[in-house]
């Protein structure tokens, strides 16, 4: 759209061509239409028949990347990419207050880049990136640490990390539709009922969350993975939805240019009952067939539906050092615990 402005206005998807496709994105206009990021093409299509497909283009996207990081660092050493563009800023050590911060940053970004973008501002990276979300497209929101209790007692559930369709239907069962109905749950009750993700879900409904921000932080493996609204069952259905991931892993691998660093490959399968099983083979071809016979392997381990399905490579050491050039990221250890989430 920003290279062609006919394309503004229309709606548009990013999706590689076949029927087996699936959408990498879309702009506002095919959303509106119920479209989104890796749904079927064909899907898509049905939704909105005036669709406007485009190959996707990686070799740009990661030399404009490489352009908006380059931004992120001159306010910050404190960065943390989590995708092409997204990134989290820990910009506590900045005299200048994180909001003047976030508001240049996305000025100099629609200036420079000719992009618009979304930054969410919060005391930890989980309020950061539900922050983001709040005023897209091309705003910016501010969750302040005295804000927090009274925020997160109104947010819905569903906003939560790991809160898909499914778990939201169960905790809207047990009368559970805010953080704040959450928080009148005991931790061992929501252990008892989710297992680990119990604990979890616990902190995060008080709107905790310990992690720093690292700019550092070793990639062992590239993976995608898919909760679904409605459990599926059988070999034949669910190797229906991991053709689909395999065509998103692909991308991933393509546009970073490292299939030659992978080791092996997995298969991870989380099902109804939330235990969660993973089958990994070293050496292995990235074949679709090879990932068919990890899935078959794991589903005969449960009998029981499969809540989601994620399946990935793991990577040779060699290939963090030339991830993290890449990222073009400095080490410097952050003072305080605020973070500036940009998307």
């Amino acid at each position: 759209m920003r290279d062609n402005p006919s394309l503004k206005g229309i709606p548009l998807g990013i999706a590689g061509l076949g029927r087996r496709s699936v959408l990498t994105t879309c702009n506002y206009e095919a959303r509106a239409f119920g479209c989104h990021s890796a749904m079927p093409t064909f899907k898509a299509i049905e939704r909105c028949p005036n669709l406007r497909l485009i190959a996707p283009d990686f070799k740009k996207y990661q030399e404009v990347s490489n352009e908006i990081r380059k931004i992120f660092n001159e306010y910050t050493e404190q960065v943390e990419p989590l995708s092409l563009d997204e990134a989290y800023l820990d910009v506590s050590a900045n005299k200048v207050i994180a909001t003047e911060i976030a508001q240049e940053i996305r000025e100099r970004i629609q200036k420079e880049i000719g992009l618009t973008s979304s930054a969410g501002i919060g005391p930890n990276k989980m309020l950061a990136k539900i922050a983001s979300d709040w005023h897209k497209p091309n705003g910016q929101f501010e969750i302040f640490e005295e804000q927090v209790a009274a925020f997160m007692h109104k947010l819905p559930v569903r906003k939560l990390w790991g809160v898909g369709p499914k778990t939201e239907k169960q905790l809207i069962k047990l009368g559970i539709h805010t953080c704040g109905d959450m928080q009148l749950i005991s931790s061992s009750e929501l252990i008892r009922r989710f297992g680990k993700f119990g604990a979890e879900l616990y902190n995060l409904a008080q709107g905790k969350d310990e992690r720093s921000v690292q700019p550092h932080r070793e990639r062992k493996s590239i993976s995608v993975e898919r909760t679904f609204g409605d459990f599926i069952t059988g070999f034949d259905t669910a190797s229906e939805k991991l053709k689909l991931l395999y065509e998103e892993l692909n991308y991933e691998l393509l546009y970073k240019d490292i299939y030659n660093f992978a080791s092996g490959i997995f298969v991870k399968i989380k099902f109804s009952d939330f235990s969660v099983t993973s089958v990994s083979k070293t050496g292995s071809s990235l074949s679709l067939e090879s990932f068919f016979a990890l899935l078959d392997k794991g589903i005969q381990r449960n009998s029981n539906p499969i809540r989601l399905l994620g399946l990935g490579v793991r990577l040779h050491s060699v290939i963090n050092k030339s991830l993290q050039l890449d990222f073009i990221e400095v080490l410097d250890p952050a003072n305080k615990n605020q973070s500036l989430d940009s998307a």
